[in-house]
């Protein structure tokens, strides 16, 4: 039997034929300088494979020449406009080769990525294959990391293509088409004269329906700060200063249990009855074992925010360098939003694997001798990839795609540690009927923070005291504070406020925010080591503008894009169609774009 195997990249189909081959394969040069065959004998199956490739999606999609052009139509039009798919020119030589091949071929076996894009991907490929040969077999090889026990049983146990989720993704394309097309003819005619030189001389003012929500939250962040008027408040200072045998003088702060009072004279009042009673008594003093608990198996979305807080890279460069070492055979596969690995996961084979590393070696080798624990489960599991985890060891990598590695397998095996533990003494405090406490911490095991840096719990011992003891505070004061400005909004808060409000998947958040910097609505500012996101003029202009028309679910609020996510994941679990969730999301874009028309001289002025 003949097999066509085609990836979803070049380096993919290399991998898997350098897998499947052992080595042992004929390589075959296309019309395409990027796309190569590789021909082998797999004799477990009985079977000859040509494994080839695409590079992402080969089709793609735009209006009839009837509506194609700016002019050449009401924008309200394209919604109901009819969307033809073509092959990308570009991409006719890919195409050819799959003809070609699919003609000599039995069975077609999908080995695109594992996951909603990679379905339509995979859907694109078997239609150009069924015009070579109608009547093709079609598998799908299922994945989650570029290694040879995973890859041989991909080919070994194929499985059928989800066309569920690659409707899913066709009918987000042409949702996003039709929305973006709509709204950018009539927001670009509208104010491309008043704001056309905002945008450094771009022609065209875009709207995205995940573009315009990621930007509303940076301008409602940016609101935010600039109106921010700092209040006074006022709170009780007190502390003890002794003499400790240890550290000499040391003072112990003792925090007052209501925090902070706005009210001056309601503080001035409280205060002046503590001191006519100044004497301070202990009590209660409690010890007890405290944990700080290990990390959560890592997510695409938690990457990203670590990539951007800790890394200093921004969210798409920390994607894209983890897809690199994926294909490299690294990493698994880095899109995912399962946040638990399943019970039959082998995770001493990979923890085996960085034993040899200068870095980390010696403490991978103590969670093989009585140091390893079961991972904590998160909440989420997408049933398709396990979290992002080593698979092999790398040790020649340099510069970022080093500390992306590094982060990600310090990560896994904090993961398989223990807790770190410590010891917590609070101490409660009362003087003059009010309730003060200071705490400290011994930190008694370190554990998983001996491999994860990137975590910190700092200890703090305090002198000790006993219960019913007394004591004349060495400070008692009513001193001032006010309250502190909010920072400004950093890609990895972004991310969390993207993913907390459905906004793009785990695998497009990166590049949406990547949009909103591309099209000089959002400008990247720099404080020390720190990347601020902060809107330009037009795009306060534009959100304000949107926000002003009064709508419920205004189009830079996240109620719409929010509901279309839904909407897919209930096409996925096929609970709804492809045709009802176009139908609903358009009629609801609809109802936005009349509006926004008719009243779009409150968003330019």
């Amino acid at each position: 039997m003949r097999v066509l195997c085609v990836a979803e990249k070049p380096s993919i189909a290399k991998s898997v034929s350098q897998i499947l081959s052992g080595g042992q394969y004929t390589t075959n040069a296309t019309r395409n300088q990027y796309i190569k065959n590789y021909e082998f004998d797999y004799p477990q199956t009985n079977s000859i494979y040509t494994v080839t490739s695409v590079v992402g999606h080969l089709t793609g999609n735009d209006f009839y020449d009837t509506h194609r052009k700016w002019n050449s139509c009401d924008p309200f039009a394209l919604f109901d406009a009819e969307v033809e798919t073509t092959i990308d020119k570009d991409k006719k030589s890919i195409e050819a080769n799959l003809l070609a091949q699919a003609r000599r071929a039995d069975m077609l076996m999908i080995w695109t990525d594992c996951d909603r894009e990679g379905e339509h991907i995979g859907l694109e490929i078997v239609h150009v294959c069924r015009r070579a040969k109608h009547n093709i077999v079609v598998k799908r090889a299922r994945f989650s990391a570029i290694i040879a026990q995973q890859i041989h049983h991909a080919a070994q146990h194929p499985v059928e293509l989800d066309r569920a989720q690659a409707d899913a993704v066709e009918a987000r394309i042409i949702l996003d088409l039709k929305v973006g097309a709509a709204f950018t003819r009539m927001q670009t005619q509208i104010l491309q004269a008043r704001f056309g030189q905002l945008a450094e001389g771009k022609n065209i003012v875009s709207y995205g329906p995940c573009q315009f929500p990621t930007l509303g939250f940076v301008v409602q962040k940016w609101n935010l700060v600039k109106s921010f008027v700092s209040e006074p408040f006022w709170y009780i200072y007190l502390s003890l200063t002794r003499d400790t045998s240890s550290q000499g003088e040391e003072e112990t702060v003792f925090t007052w249990r209501r925090g902070h009072l706005f009210d001056e004279d309601v503080a001035v009042s409280i205060y002046s009855h503590v001191l006519s009673n100044p004497t301070a008594h202990v009590t209660k003093v409690v010890t007890k074992e405290t944990k700080k608990w290990k990390p959560l198996p890592l997510t695409t979305v938690e990457l990203q925010k670590a990539g951007s807080r800790l890394l200093k890279l921004a969210p798409k460069k920390v994607l894209d360098i983890a897809e690199k070492l994926y294909q490299q055979g690294f990493l698994s596969y880095p899109r995912t939003e399962t946040d638990q690995f399943d019970p039959q996961f082998d995770f001493h084979t990979l923890i085996q694997k960085q034993t040899v590393d200068t870095a980390w070696g010696t403490f991978a080798t103590s969670l093989g001798e009585g140091g390893f624990s079961t991972p904590r489960k998160g909440k989420n599991n997408d049933k398709a990839h396990p979290p992002i985890h080593p698979t092999a060891h790398a040790g020649n990598l340099a510069g970022d795609e080093k500390r992306v590695y590094e982060f990600i397998t310090r990560r896994f095996l904090a993961c398989c540690s223990k807790d770190a533990v410590g010891s917590q003494t609070t101490i409660d405090v009362e003087c003059g009927d009010e309730l003060f406490y200071a705490t400290g911490l011994v930190i008694l095991q370190k554990n998983y923070l001996l491999v994860y840096p990137y975590d910190k719990w700092v200890g703090h011992v305090v002198p000790a005291f006993e219960e019913g003891e007394e004591f004349q505070p060495s400070v008692c004061e009513l001193r001032e504070g006010k309250t502190s400005k909010p920072s400004l909004l950093t890609e990895a808060d972004l991310v969390t406020l993207m993913d907390k409000n459905g906004i793009g998947t785990d695998a497009t958040i990166a590049q949406h925010i990547q949009t909103i910097i591309d099209r000089d609505y959002v400008i990247e500012q720099m404080d020390g080591a720190t990347k601020y996101l902060i809107p330009s003029k037009l795009g306060i202009g534009l959100i304000e503008g949107y926000n002003q028309i009064g709508f419920s679910k205004s189009l830079s609020k996240p109620d719409l894009r929010r509901a279309t996510e839904r909407s897919m994941v209930r096409v996925c679990e096929r609970t709804k169609s492809k045709a009802e969730m176009l139908e609903e999301a358009i009629d609801q874009y609809k109802e936005m774009f009349i509006i926004a028309r008719r009243e779009f001289e409150k968003v330019v002025g």
